[in-house]
């Protein structure tokens, strides 16, 4: 099939798409990889009658630096990111973004489109929503600050309006000793959507008690789970695997996936449990090597 004829509009700058977007309002697209947007219009499961390029737009194309954070553009290129030095501040991040698609659609998709897109299977959503990633959105006249477990609100529906612009992503660094991370999922064939995905981030100190859990999982319904909200039982423990197995246990039957032609709803329960044991086991075994590597 072919795409619904539309007007396309190049966009000079942030102000000229803000611009763009209150004229046309409900009628429009944003486009700057398309590597989600150009197939969903070529099968008309999106026809917008204006299209607008936000593509060559140097505002959203910056990464810097913060005391506690990074910065990303919405228009920076997933493989801009998988390669930038800043990157590694957010280890976490930089370790899942090698899983995104294939490296040609790396080259072309963007950030803040993946979020936007919000696909529930897709990787940057889950760990924005993990990380506490802090999205800003703009129209012409209010610039809004909107946290990444708040932003989600279905399969592809965001509380981006009509008129806004995501414009930039902050990711927090965590700071300190004792940090581990890992990430996995599994797919049908590399670089498809996972059927579930799991990622973990924690800190423990010394001795080897925990001192946060940030964790989640992808895929699992219409929006990714964060479950930082209910691991306040396991702060100040010195984890087990049975403790581990029991949390994922319990985490993973708030979760409410779909059957498909893939995998029926109750698969993808167990294997997400089993994905997000093994990055907590994982992450904890790194978090506390990182103390003895330290000694030597």
């Amino acid at each position: 099939m072919k795409a619904a004829p539309f007007d396309y509009h190049l966009a000079e700058n942030l102000t000229h798409t803000k611009n763009l977007l209150n004229e046309y309002g409900d009628d429009v697209k944003l486009i700057a990889g398309g590597q989600s947007l150009v197939p969903m219009m070529a099968m008309r499961l999106a026809k917008p009658s204006h299209l607008i390029d936000i593509s060559r737009i140097d505002e959203l194309q910056i990464i810097s630096s913060f005391e506690d954070s990074i910065r990303v553009g919405a228009g920076v290129k997933q493989s801009v990111l998988e390669n930038h030095s800043l990157t590694a501040q957010i280890p976490l991040l930089s370790t899942v973004v090698p899983w995104i698609g294939h490296h040609q659609t790396r080259n072309r998709g963007t950030v803040g489109g993946s979020l936007a897109h919000a696909d529930p299977s897709a990787e940057l959503p889950l760990i924005a929503v993990i990380l506490q990633a802090i999205i800003h959105c703009e129209n012409l006249d209010t610039h809004r600050i909107i946290s990444a477990k708040d932003f989600f609100l279905g399969p592809m529906w965001t509380t981006l309006d009509s008129q806004e612009c995501l414009t930039q992503i902050d990711w927090p660094i965590w700071g300190g000793n004792g940090i581990g991370y890992a990430f996995e999922e599994t797919s049908i064939r590399q670089g498809d959507f996972a059927m579930a995905s799991a990622a973990t981030q924690l800190q423990v100190d010394v001795s080897g008690k925990l001192i946060r859990l940030h964790c989640g999982v992808g895929g699992m319904g219409g929006t990714p789970y964060s479950f930082e909200n209910i691991t306040s039982s396991l702060i100040g423990q010195n984890l087990s695997k049975e403790m581990i197995l029991e949390f994922s246990e319990q985490v993973i039957q708030q979760t409410e996936p779909a059957s498909d032609l893939h995998a029926s709803a109750a698969y993808r329960r167990n294997l997400a449990k089993t994905l997000l044991s093994r990055t907590i086991e994982q992450s904890l075994a790194m978090a506390t090597s990182s103390f003895q590597n330290n000694l030597r």
